[in-house]
């Protein structure tokens, strides 16, 4: 089963980090990039530090590659509870490639598309060894490139990285942050629009927000009996096409329908 909800929390705010693992995402992301000043960074990291070396287990946000900050953050990538780790403004495979190489084997790596030199570049950045899955950083995306409106605005965009991460043959990519905290209105339709574009998770800022999430990334009852019935059609009929619902249905669909029985059951 794939993460579906990634939670941040500021690296600087210890006292949250045990808080926002309660809290029922999937991955909680230990941030130490935007939610920490230039002045707090090296106190940020020293509380990571300090946190996972007490048996934390969590992802971090590290600060990006052209940083002074990068460098010092690599070090934590030796500790143990390290569960995955994001690379802010992604660009290039070799930055890429040279992360991997400093992360324990097996740790996952999900590049930050935030720019458009990484949306040029998201099937490139998708096939480096190591890369789990793409994410969409969709707040800086907007400002890179002076985009107005996180709806059609960002269609090609969002569209582009289900297609690249299809052909790299990786999970998945994981939307943008919803950045209505208090709307769950917006909320939901922000997840409905992510499912329905083909990405698994979202990423988000609050702990109020996991639960629509989690929900929300779940075939609605709706499709379900759709599937169950495409299913028991199909095998009535040896699986060649059959009528389901006044609607032709061939092996595509069941295989659709499979998937998609295949998927709640894990979870």
């Amino acid at each position: 089963m794939s993460e579906k909800s990634f939670l941040f929390v500021p690296g600087n705010r210890p006292e949250r980090f045990d808080k926002a693992c309660a809290a029922g995402a999937d991955a909680v992301i230990l941030d130490l990039e935007d939610a920490v000043a230039p002045a707090g960074k090296d106190a940020a990291r020293e509380a990571v530090r300090g946190w996972l070396a007490q048996g934390g287990r969590a992802w971090l946000r590290l600060n990006g590659t052209d940083t002074p900050w990068h460098a010092a953050d690599l070090a934590l990538l030796e500790l143990p509870g390290v569960a995955g780790v994001l690379l802010p403004k992604a660009e290039r495979a070799q930055e890429l490639q040279s992360l991997v190489q400093r992360m324990r084997p097996g740790t996952p790596l999900v590049p930050l598309v935030e720019t458009a030199v990484g949306l040029w570049n998201a099937r490139e950045l998708a096939s480096v060894p190591g890369v789990q899955r793409l994410a969409f950083g969709s707040v800086d995306f907007q400002l890179d490139l002076s985009i107005q409106g996180d709806g059609e605005e960002l269609l090609y965009a969002r569209s582009q990285l289900v297609l690249a991460s299809r052909v790299a043959g990786v999970l998945p990519p994981v939307d943008g942050v919803t950045v209505a905290i208090d709307d769950e209105s917006v909320l939901r339709a922000d997840v409905e629009r992510a499912r329905r574009l083909g990405f698994g998770g979202k990423l988000c800022i609050h702990p109020k927000q996991v639960a629509a999430i989690q929900a929300g990334f779940r075939p609605p009852a709706a499709e379900l009996e759709w599937a169950r019935r495409v299913m028991e059609a199909a095998e009535s009929a040896g699986h060649d096409a059959v009528r389901v619902d006044g609607k032709l249905v061939d092996k595509p669909i069941i295989d659709r329908a499979r998937a998609m029985l295949q998927e709640e059951k894990a979870g």
